[in-house]
């Protein structure tokens, strides 16, 4: 199945800013590649998959993890993302970091390849995640794990709704379908861990992780950031006079204020980590 292309052109548009602030987005997320790598037992001398790797992370990330003697694959189904994550493993002189422009249903590796396969906030996108998840664990080598991060629900993450809630008082956004491609798709506890099962996942399990979001900047700085990472506040930002913007960005660094401390933002954040074994060799 190909990727939805509403979600391939929403990316594309964003590439070029995750590129941009690919460093700090690392690091806001740093907690949750943490979890991964502990739920996809990783560690040195591995060959591992990431999943939707955007512009190189969490991939550039593990390559420490798996040192010299290891490897670290990404793919991404935007071809603009995956140039992106090429450039930064050059800038880095990373040689164990490999990126290749592929969807998540259709991996251009053979069975067996590899020590883990982990995706983090990308399943949500996938066109059908019980085939992207089927794809994982056939590239799998048998025994290994498949890790997966999602975000719980969007009333326990203010990284989202502290400037969302602002925005969207100002349109008229239609409910988003149960099943749509958008970040909270497997908000719901259960719902993905029932996808990896459905995928033939042996033992799979759901924990919540509980984090930070923490980003040294300042307010009218996360302000930027957000918008660029985000199509979505991008097209609705555009559309607002100059007098209407400004009301909208200082109600919106209002809310963000409570969230700052020692000039850095800190959100509180939920995320479920779900990850199931391929079946052993017999």
């Amino acid at each position: 199945m190909q990727p939805d292309q509403e979600v391939i052109n929403r990316w594309t548009g964003s590439a070029p800013y995750w590129e941009k602030n690919r460093e700090i987005i690392g690091q806001m997320f740093a907690q949750i590649t943490r979890a991964l790598v502990e739920d996809g037992e990783i560690g040195g001398g591995q060959v591992v998959l990431d999943i939707a790797t955007g512009p190189g992370e969490p991939a550039l990330s593990l390559a420490a993890v798996v040192g010299p003697e290891g490897k670290i694959f990404g793919i991404d189904p935007i071809p603009e993302m995956v140039a992106g994550a090429r450039r930064a493993a050059e800038g880095l002189g990373l040689g164990n970091a490999q990126f290749e422009v592929a969807a998540a249903d259709h991996l251009p590796f053979p069975d067996g390849m590899f020590d883990a396969v982990i995706s983090r906030f990308g399943v949500m996108f996938f066109p059908s995640p019980v085939d992207g998840v089927r794809e994982m664990l056939r590239v799998l080598k048998p025994g290994k794990k498949v890790a997966l991060a999602v975000w719980h629900s969007v009333e326990r993450n203010p990284f989202f709704y502290s400037m969302s809630r602002v925005i969207d008082q100002y349109f008229d956004s239609p409910p988003v379908a149960p099943d749509a491609p958008d970040p909270f798709r497997f908000a719901s506890r259960g719902k993905l861990l029932e996808v990896v099962r459905e995928a033939g996942a042996v033992a799979p399990t759901e924990r919540l992780v509980q984090c930070k979001i923490e980003a040294a900047v300042a307010v009218e700085d996360f302000w930027t950031l957000r918008i660029e990472m985000s199509e979505k506040l991008r097209e609705k930002i555009a559309t607002l006079s100059g007098e209407r913007l400004f009301e909208v960005k200082r109600r919106a660094t209002e809310s963000l204020r409570e969230y700052l401390t020692d000039g850095r933002i800190s959100f509180p954040a939920e995320v479920l980590v779900v990850s199931g074994s391929k079946v052993p060799a017999r």
